[in-house]
């Protein structure tokens, strides 16, 4: 096909995986949309912003509540599980790139498992409902993004191959976010850990913070363009496209609320790009 890009493989014969291309991109999409109007996902510190429209009858979180780090957990396991598990199953992952795709994706959710039991602090509360929501999203997303690979599989390679610096991009994008949710843990610390006292709040400093408010967001970015460039597939394309417009609403609000709780937030700090956005 000529209009077909050159660094993507066909797309694929099953109406299934296109379908779930378009729908996964626009859920993201529209979350991240959401984030800008104020309807936030309810985790970290916007829990307390929906909590606190549901006590002022504004709607928002309601349900059971999990423990934030049970929460978590919940979220990023499942797909965790399903990634290392494709490994198991007879001709599920065939060749080098599908290979490395499963295995970035399996490295991808057992460092945020490892975050969660031994770098983030927690005091707070998650909605298992949300829980559940972020734990769906992130199993459907690997188990698609794993299977239109074993869709390309026997087909002819890309004529432009970005498996190489797919690699180098997704470790520079895992490495990257780990470091700043690192530094923001320790800006926990020196607030007063996690043992369910009071909440305090400050300034991330350190590494890019001094430029985007979320710099773990960007750099969680390049790691999800880092798996689309090693699957070359478009539904992998589509997935970090929408990471890029859910990030991007998430930012934002984020950056809305540290100008919001201080006077002194720098107007010269972005949201999520240094010097742009």
């Amino acid at each position: 096909m000529w209009w077909w890009p050159a660094f993507l493989y066909p797309p694929p014969a099953p109406a299934f995986v296109a379908a779930a291309s378009v729908a996964q991109f626009a859920l993201l999409a529209n979350a991240g949309l959401g984030e800008l109007r104020g309807e936030h996902m309810a985790y970290s510190k916007f829990w307390q912003v929906v909590a606190g429209k549901k006590k002022n009858g504004g709607g928002g979180g309601g349900g059971a509540l999990l423990p934030s780090r049970q929460g978590m957990l919940v979220a990023y396991v499942p797909a965790f599980v399903a990634a290392a598990a494709s490994f198991a199953v007879p001709g599920a992952v065939v060749g080098v790139r599908a290979q490395v795709l499963s295995a970035a994706l399996t490295v991808h959710f057992l460092k945020r498992i490892l975050e969660v039991l031994f770098i983030h602090q927690y005091s707070g509360s998650m909605p298992l409902n949300t829980a559940a929501t972020i734990s769906s999203s992130y199993l459907v997303i690997t188990a698609t993004m794993i299977y239109a690979q074993h869709l390309a599989a026997g087909l002819p390679d890309p004529p432009v191959d970005l498996l190489y610096p797919g690699v180098a991009a997704f470790a520079v994008g895992i490495a990257g976010n780990f470091y700043h949710h690192y530094l923001l843990s320790q800006l926990r610390n020196a607030a007063g850990g996690s043992g369910g006292g009071e909440r305090q709040y400050r300034i991330p400093t350190g590494g890019l913070f001094g430029l985007a408010a979320c710099p773990h967001y960007l750099f969680e970015i390049v790691g999800f363009f880092g798996f689309a460039m090693i699957a070359q597939t478009a539904h992998a394309l589509a997935v970090a496209s929408g990471t890029v417009a859910y990030l991007a609403g998430r930012s934002c609000a984020t950056r809305r609320w540290y100008e919001s709780k201080f006077e002194d937030f720098p107007d010269s700090i972005k949201a999520l790009v240094p010097y742009i956005l």
